[in-house]
């Protein structure tokens, strides 16, 4: 018997506890009826009277120690939150160190700031459904039936319905405006598209969208000109400057591309630029007068322009992302670069 109160006391003595659940299984397993030391008390009974008073008083002393200790784990989690690195923590330390502050996406960054220019010189935002019909999407926007943007290899129509598609540009939103709004129209139409393209590092299956529309009386190509320059000196820097090439759209004519100088060689040349000193950021021109008529809108006396921008193309250029399927990962690695930038 005295080796074993002797293997308990040692036992007692270097017990530690986690929680509180430690402390109530050892209570259990000492102190219980049941439990060992209980059952000491039980078989001194049978000790000779001789060897009672040595044994008696270690027995006591046993069972007043485990009492201690069990004690002392219970007042430490009272006062804690059931653990006891918590009851020896340093409360001084910050309340939650390993907590790293998030930002924005840069995709959203972008948006907001053209949001914001434009919004200085008198655009609102319009937003539109991406599940988007016929009308539309195309045929509002001169685009023919045999066009090849209708071709199932270029739109992804949904549940193989000619009829409805998933939008392949924010034009569309446009076209709602121009139907239930009469002129003045100043609106610019920030959304996510779809086309059916392979992915790669200058391509994606979705991307996203700034489309903007003005229509007055005397609108003329010099306004549109003076409101592309306004946005690439704010966007891009006062240095920037801007070049106008002709191009062809359906629903704009005449229509052209816009480069702005390189943000990179300052128009001196790279391979960014491809040593031309130019970089394309978006296509723009004057509202076909059908588009109008289209809309219910009397070409004879409005005038508009129309401009659009791929947001993945400006934040590219704007934070030099050399691939755009960085956009669409997530890797935190990547977003941690923008947390200065937030906005």
């Amino acid at each position: 018997m005295l080796e074993k109160i002797n293997n308990l006391l040692h036992e007692v003595e270097s017990f530690t506890a986690q929680t509180r659940e430690q402390v109530e299984e050892y209570r259990i397993k000492w102190l219980s009826k049941k439990g060992e030391i209980s059952v000491l008390f039980d078989d001194f009974r049978t000790v000779p009277n001789e060897l009672k008073k040595d044994l008696g008083a270690k027995l006591n002393d046993l069972r007043n120690k485990a009492q201690e200790r069990i004690n002392e784990f219970k007042e430490k989690f009272e006062h804690s939150n059931g653990d006891v690195k918590s009851a020896t923590a340093d409360h001084t330390a910050p309340g939650y160190p390993t907590i790293q502050l998030g930002s924005r996406h840069p995709l959203s960054i972008v948006k907001n700031e053209i949001i914001d220019i434009f919004s200085r010189i008198g655009f609102t935002v319009s937003d539109g459904r991406e599940i988007e019909d016929d009308w539309h999407n195309f045929t509002a926007l001169n685009t023919p039936e045999n066009h090849p943007a209708r071709d199932m290899q270029d739109t992804f129509y949904v549940s193989l319905d000619p009829e409805m598609v998933l939008r392949t540009q924010t034009s569309s939103v446009q076209v709602h405006i121009m139907e239930r709004q009469k002129p003045p129209i100043r609106t610019i139409s920030p959304g996510r598209v779809y086309r059916n393209e392979a992915i790669s590092a200058r391509a994606h299956c979705q991307f996203h969208q700034v489309e903007g529309l003005y229509i007055d009386e005397q609108v003329s190509f010099a306004d549109l000109k003076q409101t592309l320059l306004y946005f690439a000196k704010e966007m891009f820097g006062a240095e920037t400057k801007i070049r106008l090439r002709p191009s062809y759209f359906p629903f704009t004519e005449p229509s052209a591309e816009v480069d702005i100088s390189c943000t990179l060689c300052g128009g001196k040349g790279c391979n960014v630029c491809k040593y031309s000193g130019w970089v394309e950021i978006l296509g723009c021109g004057m509202v076909d007068p059908q588009v109008l008529d289209n809309c219910k809108i009397d070409s004879n006396k409005f005038k508009g322009y129309a401009f659009g921008m791929g947001i993945e193309r400006i934040a590219m250029l704007k934070y030099q992302v050399k691939d755009l399927r960085l956009f669409f990962e997530n890797d935190v690695r990547f977003l941690k670069q923008f947390t200065s930038v937030s906005k």
